[in-house]
């Protein structure tokens, strides 16, 4: 009888995620009977049927028609079935709504990004849209805007999907994409309304109803400071295109289920969200909101990929035995384990922290430490995504390398993560502006040591060893480097804090796990991620010689 292969199959992405449930206990407390129902539906569904159908629709993607067949220019984006259907589940289930509803209080953003890390994996990145759609609701809402608040908000908070609205964030041009400063997009004013004129190159959420969009009104002054945040429709009321033209959709190694696009505004009509200039300063509520959700998103993209790899494993047999019984196969899946779960309570703390901010039961200390939390979260977590993806792949064998398999869609999608909203060095030289305010630092300190400070495992002493000596390296290297030494050393320190944090939170939850009777799966992690490294800036720093020398930037001898 010939051999054929079985495929890894996946189990309810709810109750087969110990680590969820965990946090969600702890987290939502008594209000998790009422989330759960939800939570084991969509568990189910994202396992089951939106899986299959991700499956199904490996080959579709996005199609742009920019005219219809006599000639008109309509720019429409015809998207896949999955995404057509995201949309809706999205709306039903609140994944934008449950932030903004409250009924769990300061954990409401723990309770919504808990559904999105449960669907978002079978979604196709539909994700994308959603993150920018929560974080042009929160810039709107802190920018204190009433009209576009009451035009906007209940639209991209309904559960509604034939009244819900998603949002772009259109910032990015030619010049670059995280430095803004050389924005080209203008503003002139139409009456009490502006038109903007230019081009924005990276567009995630091409078929939103609505944007926010950078733009210099006429005779503001050049650089950053000079830009406005503008609103505007991407279509008028009879659904014509609102000077709002798609040139093309990129052609993308990965989230290619996603219509990325090259827009040009053609004197699109657009309102100013809060005032004529400091726009960058308005649309930073978003990017701590989307970052937040990036951080979610790996966390939920290295879970898929690793539910996948043990399945896989206790399917696969070789040299007489399951992979799953090979002591060097279960050695790679359990320290893929151990990322994985430092990146989920990372990424879910950035998450608590915002929703405590939001309802005001933060403390100062928490939103100083919000502060660096965010960009530490986004690119601690986008790394290790691709890291987790990368060997998960190579679990699989060559299967891992086959596309009809659909697993390269795992690292191709992961491999985005550390670049959108901030690349890993953006955001490292973010941390150390935020580092540099009045007691973020501290506040930060205070954040690792309070849940070191839960532990009481004897066993659990090296590894708060680790995080402790991480903690203080930072602290030291903060103090006593300056110069161009402490731009090059930024990514360094970020993922030293960000492993470091990790570690403690892990640490945190393993003892809360033994006091509760839930097993030593916690435990096992926290060790083996302390075993993995946390103290990136423990080598000696490397001299402005050798990094020119290195990066082929040195005067002389540059191509030798």
């Amino acid at each position: 009888m010939a051999f054929f292969q079985d495929p890894p199959r996946l189990a309810n992405a709810y109750l087969s995620d110990p680590l969820l449930r965990e946090h969600l206990a702890r987290a939502l407390s008594g209000t998790l009977p009422e989330a759960e129902p939800e939570l084991e539906h969509l568990g189910e569904l994202a396992a089951g049927r939106l899986f299959a159908q991700q499956a199904a629709e490996r080959h579709l993607e996005p199609r742009l028609e920019p005219f219809d067949a006599w000639g008109r220019r309509v720019d429409r984006v015809e998207l896949t079935p999955l995404w057509r259907e995201a949309a809706a589940l999205a709306a039903r289930h609140g994944l934008v709504a449950a932030a903004y509803e409250r009924r769990h209080g300061g954990a409401s953003r723990v309770h919504q990004l808990a559904l999105v890390y449960v669907l978002e994996p079978s979604l196709d990145v539909y994700a994308c849209p959603l993150a920018m759609t929560d974080g042009a609701a929160r810039t709107l809402l802190d920018a204190g805007n009433a009209a576009l608040v009451a035009r906007a908000l209940p639209r991209l908070t309904s559960r509604d999907p034939a009244r819900m609205w998603t949002s772009g964030q259109w910032m990015t041009e030619r010049t670059g994409g995280s430095d803004v400063s050389g924005t080209e997009t203008v503003a002139r004013r139409d009456g009490e309304a502006w038109r903007l004129h230019g081009t924005k190159w990276f567009s995630s959420a091409t078929t939103a109803e609505m944007a926010l969009a950078l733009a210099r009104p006429d005779g503001a002054p050049a650089g950053s400071r000079g830009l406005a945040l503008f609103y505007l429709e991407t279509r008028d009321e009879d659904g014509s295109t609102n000077g709002v033209l798609v040139n093309r959709l990129k052609e993308k190694l990965g989230t290619r289920k996603l219509p990325t696009a090259e827009l040009t505004l053609d004197g699109a009509l657009a309102l100013p969200v809060s005032g004529l200039a400091d726009g960058v300063r308005a649309v930073a509520p978003m990017l701590t909101v989307t970052r937040t959700w990036n951080s979610v998103v790996a966390a939920a993209g290295m879970q898929r990929a690793l539910a996948l790899a043990r399945d896989y494993a206790r399917r696969r047999a070789a040299f007489g035995a399951p992979l799953a019984r090979k002591p060097l196969h279960a050695d790679t899946l359990a320290g893929l384990e151990a990322e994985r779960e430092g990146a989920f309570l990372l990424a879910f703390r950035a998450a608590a922290l915002l929703g405590r901010a939001e309802c005001g039961e933060a403390s100062d200390a928490e939103r100083l430490a919000l502060r660096a939390v965010t960009p530490l979260a986004k690119l601690t977590t986008g790394k290790q995504a691709v890291a987790v993806a990368s060997e998960a792949l190579e679990c699989f064998g060559g299967a891992g390398y086959v596309e009809d398999t659909g697993l390269p869609r795992l690292l191709r999608d992961a491999q985005v993560l550390p670049i959108w909203e901030g690349t890993t060095n953006v955001l490292a030289l973010d941390v150390l502006r935020a580092l540099a305010g009045e007691g973020t630092a501290e506040a930060l300190a205070a954040e690792i040591r309070r849940h070191l400070g839960d532990a009481r495992e004897p066993s659990l002493r090296p590894a708060i060893e680790a995080a402790r000596g991480a903690l203080e390296r930072a602290r030291a290297w903060l103090a006593e480097t300056g110069g161009p030494a402490r731009e090059a050393g930024a990514r360094r320190l970020a993922l030293t804090l960000g492993r470091a944090l990790e570690l403690a939170l892990l640490i945190s939850h393993a003892q809360w796990c033994l006091d509760r009777g839930r097993g030593p799966r916690a435990l096992a992690a926290a060790r083996r991620l302390a075993r993995h490294g946390v103290d990136l800036l423990a080598a000696e720093e490397p001299g402005p010689e050798e990094l020119a020398l290195l990066a082929g930037t040195a005067a002389d001898g540059a191509d030798s």
